[in-house]
C-alpha cells in the first residue's frame, strides 16, 4: 500500500485524507492548526502539527518515506511554494500540488511539482482513486461509478489481441482506443481505434470505459 503525505487540511486536503483513509491507505497529514490535527489523528496513520515551510519539520514527521506528497495548502501562495520545494528537497518521488490559478500552477511546476491539480477542476475523490492505483491511471468520471481512464497495458494483455485476451469478459471494461508510440519517440503517440484482432503492444496506452472498481482492477494488473 502506498504511503501518501498530505500537507494542509483545508476542504480539499481534508476530503482527500478521508477518501484515502477509507480505502486503507497509509496517510501522513500535517497542518498548522492543532485542533484539525487532533480531529484527524483518529483516522489517518499519523497527524502532525507543524510549519511546512521548514524541510526539517517534514523530515521529522516522516514525509521523506512517502511515495507521494500532496501539497493541499489553500490561499497561502508562499507556503504552497515552499512546501513543494521542501518535498522535492527531501526526496519525495512524486509531488502533487494544489493551485488556485493558472499562474500559481505554472510557478508550482517551475519549483518542482510533478503534477498540479486545480480544486475547481479535480475533485479530491478522483485524485484519491488515482493515487491509490498501482498502474498509470487517470479517471474521468462520466456518471456515478463509471469513468473513462487511460491506463498502462496490463501484463495479461501484452502482445495479445483484444479478442484473445477477452478484455470485456475478464475485466468488464471496454477498450475505446489505443495510443501507440510513433517510430520517432519525439512525435505524439498514434491514435488507433482497435479491432478485435489488434495486437496490443507492451508500451501502448489504453483508453478504457467501465466501472471505477473494474478500471482499478485492470490497472493493478500491470
Amino acid at each position: 500500500m502506498k504511503r501518501i503525505g498530505i500537507i494542509g487540511a483545508g476542504r480539499f486536503g481534508a476530503s482527500l485524507a478521508e477518501n484515502l483513509a477509507e480505502h486503507g491507505a497509509e496517510v501522513l497529514l500535517i497542518d498548522k492548526n492543532r485542533e484539525i490535527v487532533q480531529d484527524f489523528s483518529e483516522f489517518v496513520t499519523k497527524a502532525v502539527e507543524g510549519d511546512v515551510t521548514s524541510a526539517r519539520t517534514l523530515e521529522d514527521a516522516g514525509f521523506q518515506e512517502c511515495d507521494v506528497a500532496v501539497v493541499a495548502i489553500g490561499t497561502n501562495l508562499e507556503g504552497s511554494i515552499m512546501a513543494t520545494v521542501n518535498c522535492k528537497e527531501i526526496g519525495i518521488p512524486t509531488v502533487v500540488a494544489k493551485a488556485n490559478s493558472d499562474l500559481h500552477g505554472k510557478i508550482l511546476k517551475r519549483v518542482g511539482a510533478d503534477v498540479v491539480v486545480y480544486p475547481n477542476r479535480d475533485c479530491a475523490k478522483r485524485l484519491a482513486r488515482t493515487l491509490l492505483s498501482k498502474g498509470s491511471v487517470d479517471l474521468f468520471e462520466i456518471s456515478d461509478g463509471f469513468s473513462v481512464a487511460e491506463i498502462d497495458v496490463p501484463d495479461s494483455l501484452k502482445n495479445k489481441s483484444l479478442k484473445e485476451a477477452e478484455v470485456r469478459k475478464n475485466f468488464g471494461v471496454t477498450v475505446l482506443c489505443v495510443r501507440r508510440l510513433a517510430d520517432d519517440p519525439a512525435q505524439p503517440r498514434t491514435l488507433i481505434i482497435p479491432t478485435a484482432n489488434e495486437i496490443i503492444q507492451p508500451d501502448d496506452k489504453l483508453l478504457v470505459f467501465g466501472e471505477d472498481k473494474q478500471i482499478n482492477d485492470i490497472a493493478q494488473d500491470t
